[in-house]
């Protein structure tokens, strides 16, 4: 089952963005290393303005498991979206300026799907198409019609899926020294039958 995610969710959600993080190779868990990134990420999921919050997505469940996630935002709300995580490092008396992410990632007049990620024992059954999918709804409860994305150059099996779904590359960018392709698509019209 896919349903919006829940406060609740945030240890398996900081779960499977662990994995996001360490393929990017960011400074921050470099910086604090994999459990103390796991515990932030967990807490800030509560806040619903936060680039993981339980407002911003969408979970596989399955048989009371979460099996997979994906979350998102409108590009005009990117500057709001980590200010949860610095608001944490205040209150734990750490250095509010370290950044998880230093680059824009989402271009204008998008709703910037983030992250989709499917729990390892999970993977092969279809549910990162099913997320996939399902992040329209995300989409147009922001009142986005297009969806954008990057993928690694160095993902083919993430970029095969995306082309599938009908995504289009419109251009690259670079996050965190690494280059990806920038897709699109236009939300999917619902089927009402």
């Amino acid at each position: 089952m896919i349903r919006f995610a829940k406060k609740e969710d945030g240890t398996a959600v900081a779960k499977l963005v662990l994995v996001i993080l360490k393929d990017m190779e960011l400074d921050f868990l470099d910086e604090f290393g994999e459990e103390k990134a796991l515990e932030m990420i967990a807490a800030c999921v509560a806040d619903p303005t936060y680039r993981y919050g339980y407002a911003r997505g969408l979970v596989a469940e399955i048989d009371g498991e979460i099996a997979g996630a994906v979350f998102g935002y409108p590009a005009t709300q990117e500057p709001i979206i980590d200010l949860p995580l610095e608001k944490y490092l205040a209150a734990q008396g750490l250095d509010e300026n370290i950044k998880m992410f230093i680059d824009p990632e989402a271009f204008p007049n998008e709703w910037y799907l983030d992250s989709i990620a499917v729990d390892e024992k999970f993977r092969g059954q279809g549910i990162g198409s099913k997320l996939l999918t399902a992040v329209d709804r995300l989409a147009t409860h922001e009142g986005q019609e297009t969806i954008g994305l990057n993928v690694d150059r160095g993902n083919p099996n993430a970029k095969r899926l995306y082309l599938r779904d009908g995504f289009k590359d419109v251009g690259e960018i670079t996050i965190s020294g690494h280059l990806y392709d920038h897709m699109q698509r236009k939300v999917k019209p619902r089927d009402r039958s």
